[in-house]
């Protein structure tokens, strides 16, 4: 028995329903031997996916980018998410994850032929953060040596496990990147500067994975007045910059007040933050509603 996991909540798993402690898939899986697959995740508030054609979008986009044949079609990856979150029986605040492996074969290196998928959908729940909100997060620079195709969102995260290894070894919540003395991203989330009232992200390239709250973040910043720049973004202008952000799929969006030890702006979650976070607040609840 693994702790804080339910052996009785159901996965699906190539076609079939089954209880997670019953779960099973072959040694010669090549996500398992060469983590070799595709994963993302669908957040779901009471019970109903949120930019569900986003993150869908993602999948079929990295799948395509590694070779790997996507086994659904968009309607039928989006019921097959609806399904499991019935099953679930959360009704409350919930994360969808969907992966897909290239499938089982012998251990080669090379791509092998006539090989299905493996497919594994579950739900987990989570918590929306709100203490974090009020009292912001804590980071530390590191240096970013990933491999070079970051925009490929693949079950390869051992780089981002290091990453992140590092935040909780030096005692913080949160690791940023910096390639080459530029920004990049946080160990599992995207991360954004305020200067001057202007909000700035690093430019959508391989070097980052454009998170789904990416093209969020742009719009509520056009409804809430705010301009958006995404460029390089030096490792200066980060630790001279008025707000720190982050944001991912079970974090939302939140603010970083504290960078290497030095309070970011007077140390307290920014008026930029307040307008956004209000922003994707009411995003949430359309969602809920429609």
């Amino acid at each position: 028995m693994i702790a804080g996991i339910d052996p009785d909540s159901i996965v699906y798993l190539n076609g079939d329903f089954v209880r997670l402690g019953e779960a099973k898939i072959s040694v010669l899986d090549r996500g398992f031997i060469f983590g070799d697959g595709i994963y993302d995740v669908v957040p779901a508030y009471h019970g109903k996916p949120f930019r569900i054609d986003g993150h869908l979008g993602r999948l079929e986009r990295s799948l395509a980018k590694v070779g790997i044949h996507n086994p659904f079609t968009r309607r039928e990856w989006e019921k097959l998410v609806m399904d499991m979150l019935a099953r679930s029986g959360r009704g409350a605040d919930c994360m969808v994850y969907i992966q897909v492996t290239r499938g089982v074969a012998k251990r080669d290196h090379a791509f092998p032929s006539n090989v299905t998928p493996s497919i594994l959908i579950m739900v987990s729940p989570f918590k929306r953060v709100q203490q974090e909100r009020e009292t912001g997060l804590t980071a530390v620079a590191i240096e970013d040596e990933r491999w070079l195709r970051c925009d490929i969102k693949s079950v390869s995260l051992l780089g981002n496990v290091l990453a992140k290894q590092q935040a909780v070894e030096a005692g913080v919540d949160e690791v940023i990147q910096f390639r080459d003395g530029f920004l990049t991203e946080g160990a599992s989330c995207n991360i954004w500067i305020v200067r001057d009232g202007t909000l700035l992200a690093p430019m959508r390239n391989n070097l980052i994975l454009e998170g789904v709250r990416y093209s969020l973040m742009e719009e509520l910043a056009a409804q809430a007045g705010i301009a958006f720049q995404a460029r390089q973004i030096s490792r200066e202008e980060v630790d001279t910059a008025d707000e720190i952000l982050m944001t991912s799929a079970t974090k939302e969006v939140l603010p970083i007040v504290v960078f290497n030890g030095q309070p970011v702006g007077d140390g307290r979650p920014g008026p930029v933050f307040a307008k956004l976070r209000e922003g994707y607040d009411k995003a949430i609840k359309a969602a809920e509603q429609a």
